[in-house]
């Protein structure tokens, strides 16, 4: 089938998605995501929550909302974008969207990745975070089908580079907190079809990373980013995965904040880790990625 063709094909099939931007909507999958071919539940979103955000939750259909820059800066350069949330909600704006608009203004092509989360039991996922028990044994099943949606983003974006514009070697992911989880399985578990040529990982829960295989041979450059006053206490695994990719001889940078908590994205809280992703750009930059 034609690439243009195909892709129409797939935004017109989430014509009936809750979408609460303007931006195009692609479907991961043509049908049930394998794995979770038994969930009946429905994507939501809620706004009155503990974290006082717009988040979505119950993600059942992954998909990739895509943000495109301007023809005349654009750089070739892909991102998909990982929101996180525990694996029960995602912070759609703040680790989403707005990263994704930020980056589209400096010429990179940018796709925000709903991946497939815990079912929630209620409409208050935040809630649900602190009341369900120990978090281990509900989000390591989630984490090896949010590891496949993450692979499938890159592999989608990759095959249809020439649609979107892009170069099928400047293809990267960074997420946020679960959603660093997921770049960081991601940077682990390729294939060549969906190997990241960049990972960025910021202030993701490192422990909950699928990391078996141990660092790939041919492991991406790595971006590592936190705050030391993490309350959740994740600094460290940030540094154990700088660590882990120095030891293996790959490429990595680490950046640790001393304020900036959990959780920041692209909330301005008058620090210095509210100018994170200009660190982030001039990253790419140094690793030739901004500029076509």
């Amino acid at each position: 089938m034609n690439p243009l063709l195909s892709l129409a094909l797939m935004v017109l099939s989430v014509a009936s998605l809750n979408v609460s931007s303007q931006e195009p909507v692609v479907r991961l999958y043509t049908g049930k995501a394998p794995g979770s071919e038994s969930w009946t539940h429905t994507e939501k979103e809620s706004t009155r929550n503990l974290w006082n955000t717009r988040v979505v939750y119950n993600v059942a259909d992954p998909t990739l909302t895509v943000f495109k820059p301007v023809p005349a800066k654009a750089s070739g350069t892909a991102v998909v974008i990982c929101p996180g949330g525990a694996f029960f909600a995602l912070s759609i704006d703040s680790e989403g969207n707005d990263v994704a608009r930020w980056l589209a203004e400096k010429g990179f092509t940018c796709f925000v990745l709903k991946y497939r989360l815990v079912e929630c039991k209620t409409d208050d996922p935040i809630s649900e975070i602190f009341t369900r028990g120990a978090l281990d044994p509900i989000v390591a099943p989630i984490v090896k089908l949010a590891l496949a949606d993450g692979l499938a983003a890159i592999g989608h974006v990759r095959k249809q580079a020439e649609t979107y514009g892009v170069k099928p070697d400047r293809i990267g992911i960074i997420g946020f907190s679960a959603g660093g989880t997921v770049a960081a399985s991601v940077g682990f578990n390729y294939t060549p079809e969906t190997r990241p040529d960049f990972v960025a990982p910021v202030y993701p829960a490192y422990n909950w990373t699928l990391k078996d295989k141990g660092v790939p041979d041919n492991a991406p450059p790595l971006f590592v980013l936190a705050a030391t006053d993490d309350p959740l206490g994740l600094a460290p695994q940030s540094v154990q995965l700088y660590q882990d990719w120095v030891a293996a001889k790959k490429p990595a940078e680490l950046h640790l904040y001393a304020k900036g908590g959990h959780g920041f994205g692209m909330r301005i809280q008058n620090l210095p880790s509210d100018r994170w992703i200009q660190l982030f750009a001039d990253w790419l930059g140094d690793q030739e990625l901004a500029a076509r």
